[in-house]
């Protein structure tokens, strides 16, 4: 039986202005993997994962979850997908004027009904998760703090939060830390790996910094032009395959 939780095979995207942005990528993803994806701005990663959860609909290839191709999948079946499929974003995406609590709560959006989380009515147990959650990110202490009172690390915990809300087998991040100061980077790092190890929930992210990925990913993929041009080990990224995911003369800026 097969161990991978996300298959993609030959996965094309290409935009309403005609920029290809995928371009047959193909790999697959096992679960409990630390997946990391790397490439210059431009390479096809947000476009990517946007794809895996269908935040953008691909224009050909397959999306295979569990041996179920998600690629076209409509309505309902797509919110059902985003809840165990769940995604972080570099500018977190929080409500900033509605309290942390509340924030992770509105993970479990898909269990508890618009009309009710409209008004607020979130049942004792979608309390008790979040803060669960919010303890397991070190945060539980800002719970009835304003989103907009945190900063950018804390928000990004806040992210992490409620997306585990929804209680995903797959965790997507999207430049999780390209917003922050370097010395909070490894924070929000920590807490991903922390999800991924503790929890056992599979992380694709998208990363800029090979200091981060040596030190976090078990695997790493790499993308240009939209399509892979690496798929290994951290460790065997070299001089030379850094000029050739990153272009001749590119400097590596490192994370310590």
């Amino acid at each position: 039986m097969s161990n991978n939780i996300l298959s993609v095979k030959n996965l094309e995207k290409t935009y309403a202005n005609g920029v290809q942005a995928l371009k047959g990528v193909s790999f697959d993803v096992k679960k409990g993997e630390f997946l990391v994806i790397i490439g210059l701005s431009g390479s096809g990663k947000s476009t990517l994962l946007r794809c895996l959860n269908r935040l953008h609909e691909p224009t050909g290839g397959e999306i295979l979850f569990h041996g179920k191709n998600t690629a076209h999948i409509k309505g309902s079946e797509v919110r059902n997908l985003r809840s165990k499929i769940a995604m972080i974003f570099q500018h977190f995406n929080l409500v900033d004027r509605h309290t942390v609590m509340s924030n992770v709560m509105m993970g479990s959006l898909h269990s508890t009904g618009t009309f009710q989380s409209l008004l607020g009515l979130f049942s004792d147990k979608a309390k008790e998760q979040a803060l669960k959650y919010l303890k397991l990110v070190g945060i539980a202490d800002k719970a009835n703090y304003r989103a907009s009172q945190l900063s950018g690390g804390q928000k990004q915990r806040v992210a992490i939060a409620r997306a585990l809300a929804q209680h995903p087998e797959v965790l997507l991040a999207d430049e999780p830390v390209a917003s922050l100061d370097p010395a909070t980077c490894h924070t929000v790092m920590d807490y991903l790996e922390k999800v991924n190890k503790e929890l056992g929930i599979t992380i694709v992210c998208n990363l800029h910094f090979l200091s981060l990925v040596r030190r976090y990913a078990t695997r790493v993929i790499a993308l240009k032009g939209g399509q892979v041009i690496y798929d290994g080990e951290p460790k065997n990224i070299d001089n030379a395959w850094f000029e050739k995911i990153y272009g001749e003369g590119a400097k590596e800026v490192h994370i310590n």
